[in-house]
Order: C-alpha cells, then sequence, then structure tokens
C-alpha cells in the first residue's frame, strides 16, 4: 500500500472513532445556519470561528465529563440540569455544570438569534406591541438593552426575557443563562427572548475595547423571526 493511500486510511479510521465518540456524547455543539462569513462586516469570520469552534466547543467538551462523572446527571436535558443545579450536592460539580451548562445553552440560543444581514426578519405584531408597552418604543428597548450591556462588568450577557406577561431587560455574570435555578443569585428570570455576549472573546477582535460599537452592530443582525418565535411559545 502506498503511504498516501495508508495516511488517508488512518485519517478515516480517525474520523470514524471521533464521530463515534461525539454520538455517544450528551451534548454535541450545534450547527450553524449560516457560514463563518455570513454576519460580515458586523461580526467577522475568524471571531466567528473561534467563538463557535473553540470556545462553545470547549463548554460542551467539559459539560460531557462533567456528566460522565455522575451517573445521576445522565439522560437529563441541558434545562433539566441548569432547572435544578440545587440538586447537585458536590459543589466542584455543580459549579462544572453551572459554567458550562450555561456557556452551551447560552451560545446555542445565541447563534440562532443572528442572522445575515437582509435574511434577519421582523418583529412579529405581538413582539412589537409587547416591545412598545414594555419599554415605549423598539428604539428604546434597544437604548435600555445597550445599557446593560455595556454596564455588566467584565463577562456576562445581556438579555431581553418576558416575564409574568411583560418584557424586561436584565443581564447575568459569567455563563449563568436565565432557566437557571437553585443557585446564588437566583437566576430564574423568565423566559429569554434575546441575549448578547459580551465576553471579550465575542467581539475584541473587531472591535476591540469598544463593546459599545459591537452592542450597536448587533441590531443589524438579529434574527426577529427567532425573537417572536420565542414570544409565542
Amino acid at each position: 500500500m502506498k503511504v498516501g493511500a495508508l495516511a488517508a486510511g488512518g485519517l478515516l479510521v480517525s474520523k470514524q472513532v471521533a464521530d463515534a465518540a461525539e454520538a455517544d456524547a450528551a451534548f454535541m455543539l450545534p450547527e450553524l445556519d449560516y457560514g463563518f462569513d455570513a454576519l460580515e462586516p458586523h461580526i467577522d469570520a475568524m471571531t466567528m470561528e473561534i467563538h463557535h469552534g473553540k470556545h462553545h466547543a470547549g463548554y460542551v467538551a467539559k459539560l460531557n465529563e462533567a456528566v460522565a462523572a455522575n451517573k445521576d446527571l445522565a439522560g437529563k436535558t441541558i434545562e433539566e440540569l441548569l432547572g435544578d443545579l440545587k440538586s447537585i450536592s458536590d459543589e466542584s460539580l455543580m459549579a462544572a455544570v453551572r459554567n458550562n451548562g450555561g456557556g452551551h445553552w447560552n451560545h446555542a440560543m445565541f447563534w440562532k438569534s443572528l442572522a445575515p444581514e437582509g435574511k434577519t426578519g421582523k418583529a412579529s405584531d405581538d413582539l412589537t406591541a409587547a416591545i412598545n408597552a414594555g419599554f415605549g418604543s423598539m428604539e428604546k428597548m434597544q437604548e435600555e438593552f445597550g445599557k446593560a450591556a455595556g454596564s455588566r462588568f467584565g463577562s456576562g450577557w445581556a438579555w431581553l426575557i418576558e416575564k409574568d406577561g411583560k418584557l424586561m431587560i436584565t443581564s447575568t455574570p459569567n455563563q449563568d443563562a436565565p432557566v437557571m435555578k437553585g443557585v446564588v443569585p437566583d437566576t430564574d428570570l423568565g423566559k429569554a427572548l434575546l441575549g448578547l455576549d459580551v465576553w471579550e472573546h465575542a467581539y475584541y477582535l473587531k472591535y476591540q475595547n469598544k463593546r459599545p460599537d459591537y452592542v450597536a452592530a448587533f441590531w443589524n443582525i438579529v434574527n426577529w423571526d427567532a425573537v417572536s418565535k420565542r414570544l409565542e411559545a
């Protein structure tokens, strides 16, 4: 057998092994609905490639490690895990699920909240009415959202949420997610409609320390169809 053919065969076997291991994993990295460069010029291709393929993939891998370490966690959905963190008595294990599970949930939602410019759809009548009722106008909502994103110290997320029939804006630190319960402070914030990642890895290659510019650019690629469907769900 030629060396080239052997190398190709080895690569094929390695890929099969990797695919089999991934298939056995409790959680998987979701594929994007668009190319890495599809959100340019607002989010650059390199940032998307690193953000999705390194950061999010890292959260998924570590979450799977944490779940594999405790049989009581096996078979649970990500929402079930994050919604019952208080049931994990081992503090280090709970922290691993909180940080990496939150990172996985937040990012999976984030990718679905984005769309290439021109394919973002528009806010439904119900979403528009809810935004107007809660903030006065879309512009006012975006202004309040920008304040939450800009004032989040260090790393975290800004959120547009629905709770008790009203829309509100808040933020969470690190990778805490709105679906979490049983943590201090309790982040049971309601239904998340839209989230923005304000960790530096989400924007620093293009925007450096200019987080407000990144937040402003975000509105050009919000998938309003997806946000509207979350309100209706």
